[in-house]
């Protein structure tokens, strides 16, 4: 009888802590909590994901599939990254899909940034031009699939990472490649950084 009861007792237990029959061994052994992972975040990207850096992306709001996407592919090597790369290592599966909920479920802050009005105005017609047709409502979500938010971030930080993507270091998709590639045919570096300054002035 008493065996029964703490037997009883300890079932109880696991199912306040969300774990039943059918939970997978390996999110067994990830004992951390979404909240306790996210909190290794917040040196780099802010607390609740919204980065006081230009460097550093804000990842408050943030779309799963997207965040899941990307840290698999630091982890594994197949997304370029400074940093994030051996960082992402230290993460199991499991975790990266409770830290994309968590940020998931913050507001994505737009960074407070300097920007050129002119700029940004003719940055705007580029947009309607070029990027909305994906990235629909000036840059705030993507028409089909994981998305990133580009409407409000650091300008640096999307800078470099086009810089990335032209360079070879991380895969552009073949839609974006030709609209970019056009772009700059057609308006040069300063058409770039017009696109850049209309998504910084979106605070």
């Amino acid at each position: 009888m008493a065996n029964a009861r703490i037997g009883a007792a300890l079932l109880g237990g696991l199912a306040l802590l969300g774990i039943g029959p059918g939970t997978p061994a390996e999110e067994l052994l990830d004992g951390a909590d979404a909240r306790t992972l996210a909190a290794t975040c917040t040196g780099c990207h802010g607390s609740d994901g919204a980065s006081a850096g230009p460097a550093v992306p804000s990842i408050g709001g943030m779309d799963p599939p997207y965040f899941i996407d990307v840290m698999e592919g630091f982890r594994s090597g197949a997304v370029y990254g400074t940093i994030m790369g051996r960082i992402a290592k230290g993460y199991s599966h499991v975790e990266i899909e409770r830290m994309a909920g968590y940020f998931h479920d913050l507001p994505f802050v737009p960074a407070a940034q300097g920007f050129d009005p002119a700029l940004a105005k003719t940055g705007q017609q580029l947009h309607a031009n070029y990027c909305e047709r994906c990235h629909n409502e000036g840059g705030t979500v993507l028409e089909i699939g994981p998305y990133y938010v580009l409407a409000g971030q650091w300008a640096t930080y999307l800078r470099d990472t086009l810089e990335d993507f032209r360079d070879g270091r991380r895969l552009l998709d073949k839609k974006m490649e030709r609209k970019l590639d056009r772009l700059l045919e057609r308006e040069g570096e300063a058409g770039l950084e017009a696109l850049l300054a209309y998504y910084a002035s979106q605070q």
